[in-house]
């Protein structure tokens, strides 16, 4: 990545569009600039000669006697190509481009595209077209519409004005920017190279990142790798959760993911945070920025009102959070704090005692973060409040205030408060010394989850694999299918490949029944009558072929022994390639009814069993495979087994564009596939091809033989 500090920190600047209307781009981006020129010169230039702010502009770089180093593009579209060239005759190297539009008002299509050819091939480099524009609080730099406030956020947005909003939120909350870079069109400068240069930056501690678009997907992951691994978590924002977003595809894997989806497991992979709103990322951002983060998912509520706490203590449990019984002695030193009234066990009830003395607040706060029993406490109701409400409490408020932090400092662990005040001296004190105040118990909540979350979350060894030849392709049969998963060690039953009734009673003679007679070709084969189970002999075999035969016509059939597993739970298992972020793995609760559950679980690819095994834990549906009221536990380790060896075979295949199993049929001793759907963008290699000619011998159906 080449050196990007024209962008937070350069020796000079020019404004080309400058004016002196304030309600034009130009002004904005001139008044801000000005405001850095104790640290830089400022050039404003306007065609006109006009006069911004008092500051006397020139009608163009030509009249400048020394070239700046960066030159923010905002002049008519038209005009934006000769300014270039101006600019990088006289030794620019940075453009920040704000114009939009220019492939249209030109008339040339692809012009942006080959202006940020030219610009790089000059040594120069340009964030935009099309932003909104940039912000560094620490060197003075402001280029761009809006007000900010200097703080320790990174926000780095495709949508500028989406950005604007996150800048807003933030500084509403205490939080401030650090940085601030809206990227527009990305035609040269990406967000990639932008979240990189983030890494050594000393004011920044912590990164919101907003994205519609992503490109090399796995180097993003591994920048936001090195951020977490920095100090910096990221919080992404992205769009394409709806059903509308969802791109056809072949397989069921395709209809379970979103694009969401992928995001999300890329985020896990980056030890990063995937959200759903604005108002969440910054109020998760309150939990990141300073503070510790939550080492379990262990709560405590301290309230001083009843209601508040049972409220608390229910909302957080929706959230998958626990709020554990204190033991005995933690019980008894909350007693000797507070009056007889009180609830000592958990929520935690002051019973008034917060109101006869503030202090007491930071004190059971502190007993209850010095036990070791519990991750997180969590501060719900009114303090934040006393004083805006009651002046005179204003200065033992912040008392308590700074309390609370040394509480937060020598325990090593969050105090997290919901104050029915929204904006507080007080609140704005705590924000201040990394106590994270939210206005509602669901912001809490919300938060409190997903940086418990978070913290188990760690960074992903980056994986990478093969590129596909191609983004789509045509199925392999099924023969095919099974035999190249099976080389990759997924379990299958034995097999014959039929295509007369004489080839299925040889075949019937060669396998074991009971048996499953199936239309190779049909992709989603139970839904046309392309599968029959339970055949008992020969002589059903023959009579079953005959009947589909005569449904379904010519083509390559498959008779397959039945798996005769009892106590078995049906997963689905598929891999298949993101555009942006190649290969992926998901496991889920499976068979015909798998589109219904949407319990998946999605990673990139490869993963390890191990990491298969996790993916398979989460899913809500795993006390199925646990033993879920007395039924045998099944072998998820055999189960982890597939999925990791379906992860492997696209990362290292360039010729698998997709592959599914459905179902994987889980028993108490084997996983065993009875099901195989491969999408390849040529020919199989090293693999059979003709299903007719191919028969399988059967599979050991043990844990041992994985």
């Amino acid at each position: 990545m080449s050196d990007l500090s024209v962008f937070s920190d350069p020796r000079s600047v020019a404004v080309v569009g400058a004016s002196a209307d304030p309600a034009k781009w130009g002004y904005w981006l001139a008044r801000g600039a000005l405001r850095g020129r104790e640290r830089r010169e400022v050039h404003l230039v306007n065609a006109k000669g006009a006069v911004i702010e008092g500051v006397a502009s020139v009608r163009s770089l030509a009249e400048l006697d020394q070239a700046p180093e960066l030159v923010v593009l905002c002049a008519p579209a038209p005009t934006v190509p000769d300014v270039v060239e101006q600019a990088l005759a006289a030794g620019v190297k940075g453009f920040l481009g704000i114009t939009a539009g220019l492939d249209g008002a030109t008339g040339e299509p692809g012009l942006e595209r080959r202006l940020a050819d030219r610009i790089r091939a000059a040594g120069a480099r340009l964030v935009g077209p099309n932003c909104l524009g940039l912000y560094d609080a620490a060197n003075q730099l402001e280029l761009a519409w809006g007000t900010f406030t200097p703080g320790s956020l990174a926000i780095v947005s495709q949508s500028g004005q989406l950005g604007l909003e996150l800048a807003g939120l933030a500084a509403h909350a205490g939080l401030g920017v650090a940085r601030f870079v809206s990227v527009g069109n990305q035609v040269d400068v990406t967000a990639a190279e932008l979240l990189e240069d983030l890494v050594d930056h000393a004011e920044t501690r912590a990164v919101v990142l907003y994205l519609e678009s992503f490109r090399d997907g796995r180097g993003l992951v591994e920048t936001m790798g090195r951020l977490r691994a920095a100090g910096k978590p990221v919080v992404v924002l992205t769009v394409g959760a709806s059903e509308a977003s969802r791109a056809a595809a072949r397989s069921h894997t395709g209809a379970l993911t979103a694009a969401t989806d992928v995001v999300a497991a890329a985020c896990r992979a980056a030890g990063a945070v995937l959200v759903e709103t604005p108002a969440q990322a910054i109020d998760l951002a309150h939990l990141l920025v300073g503070g510790p983060l939550p080492a379990g998912r262990r709560v405590a509520v301290v309230s001083d009102s009843g209601g508040q706490g049972a409220i608390a203590a229910d909302t957080l449990a929706r959230h998958g959070l626990a709020v554990p019984l204190l033991t005995e002695g933690t019980r008894q030193q909350l007693a000797d704090l507070l009056p007889a009234a009180a609830a000592v066990a958990n929520p935690v009830d002051l019973a008034g005692a917060g109101e006869q003395d503030l202090s007491t607040y930071a004190r059971v706060v502190d007993v209850i973060a010095g036990s070791g029993e519990v991750d997180t406490v969590v501060m719900s109701g009114y303090f934040g409040c006393y004083g805006a409400d009651t002046p005179e409490l204003e200065e033992r408020e912040l008392e308590v205030v700074q309390a609370l932090a040394g509480v937060t400092r020598t325990r090593a662990l969050p105090v997290v408060v919901h104050s029915m005040s929204h904006d507080s001296v007080a609140v704005r004190s705590m924000r201040a010394q990394a106590v994270p105040t939210l206005h509602t118990i669901d912001a809490v909540a919300r938060s409190v989850d997903v940086a418990a979350a978070l913290a188990e979350t760690g960074t992903t060894q980056a994986r990478r694999a093969v590129p596909a030849l191609a983004e789509v392709g045509e199925p392999a049969d099924y023969l095919a299918g099974r035999a190249l998963l099976a080389s990759y060690g997924v379990s299958y039953p034995g097999a014959a490949g039929i295509r007369t009734a004489e080839d299925a009673r040889a075949a019937a003679t060669a396998l074991s029944g009971p048996y499953v007679l199936k239309a190779g070709w049909i992709e989603h084969k139970t839904e046309v009558g392309g599968v029959v189970v339970g055949l008992a002999d020969a002589d059903a075999v023959v009579e079953a072929f005959a009947d589909m035969h005569a449904r379904l016509g010519e083509g390559a059939y498959v008779l397959e022994e039945m798996d005769a597993q009892r106590d078995v739970v049906e997963l689905i298992v598929g891999a298949r390639r993101d555009p942006s972020f190649g290969p992926v793995v998901l496991v889920g609760l499976g068979g015909v009814q798998a589109e219904l559950h949407k319990d998946v679980r999605l990673a990139l690819a490869p993963v390890d069993e191990a990491e298969a095994l996790d993916m398979i834990r989460s899913l809500r549906s795993f006390p199925l495979l646990d033993g879920w009221r007395g039924r045998p536990r099944v072998d998820a380790e055999a189960a982890a087994h597939a999925v990791a060896a379906l992860s492997r075979l696209l990362a290292e295949r360039a010729d698998v564009v997709e592959a599914e199993i459905n179902p994987l049929r889980v028993g108490p001793e084997a996983a065993v596939a009875v099901d195989a759907l491969v999408t390849l963008a040529g020919p199989p290699q090293d693999t059979p091809t003709d299903g007719a000619a191919v028969a399988t011998a059967p599979t050991e159906l043990t844990g041992a033989s994985r």
